[in-house]
């Protein structure tokens, strides 16, 4: 069955689910996408990574990848290899340098497991064919991909702070472990760099 290599577009705010989360891939080497319904805590944990953010204490994932090291088990892969009723199966391709292992996960996790390990995040084509978004009008969450980068870096709320200021808060905000407010601070920190190099 054939395979196609996907790569992490985002995460933004799920209108259709109170209090969920749209994680967003994107096949490499192509335009479609496929959106999967996460929960906050799992949002978080792909943010923290995608922004580069240090936690002051590890989370779950950060855990896993450290037991993984310590005891040498390496995650090759990440394969989406399942969708029943709307809801994504993947498992995570494990080796201990002497045999191979496939752990059942669920996506969000497996994918913040990926981001961890740098490893390489598959699915099968025909589910991507089945899943991928439409660019119908009724797709007014994640209708294109900029509108999907638009979502997750709406940094616009921190526009009137000083770059100082936002330096300090988001200092607070990784101390209290508040990382998505933290993310949204960076972002706009980035985007004032990006403006100031365009002048």
């Amino acid at each position: 069955m054939k395979r196609v290599k996907l790569k992490v577009m985002g995460i933004s705010y799920s209108q259709t689910q109170s209090g969920a989360y749209a994680l967003l891939l994107i096949e490499e080497n192509g335009d479609r996408r496929i959106p999967i319904i996460i929960g906050g805590f799992e949002a978080q944990a792909i943010v923290i990574k995608l922004e580069n953010l240090e936690p002051p204490r590890p989370l779950t994932h950060d855990l896993f990848k450290k037991f993984a090291d310590q005891f040498n088990i390496a995650i090759i892969e990440v394969m989406i290899d399942k969708l029943e009723e709307g809801v994504f199966f993947s498992k995570l391709v494990c080796n201990n340098g002497e045999k191979e292992y496939l752990i059942d996960s669920r996506t969000s996790d497996a994918v913040a497991i990926a981001l961890r390990f740098g490893c390489p995040i598959y699915i099968n084509e025909d589910i991507l064919e089945k899943a991928q978004l439409t660019n119908s009008p009724s797709e007014t969450e994640l209708s294109s991909p900029n509108e999907a980068e638009n979502q997750v870096k709406a940094g616009s709320k921190y526009s009137s702070f000083s770059d100082e200021e936002l330096y300090k808060m988001i200092d607070e905000a990784v101390k209290t472990e508040d990382y998505e407010r933290a993310a949204s601070i960076r972002d706009e920190i980035e985007q004032r760099k990006k403006k100031g190099k365009q002048k």
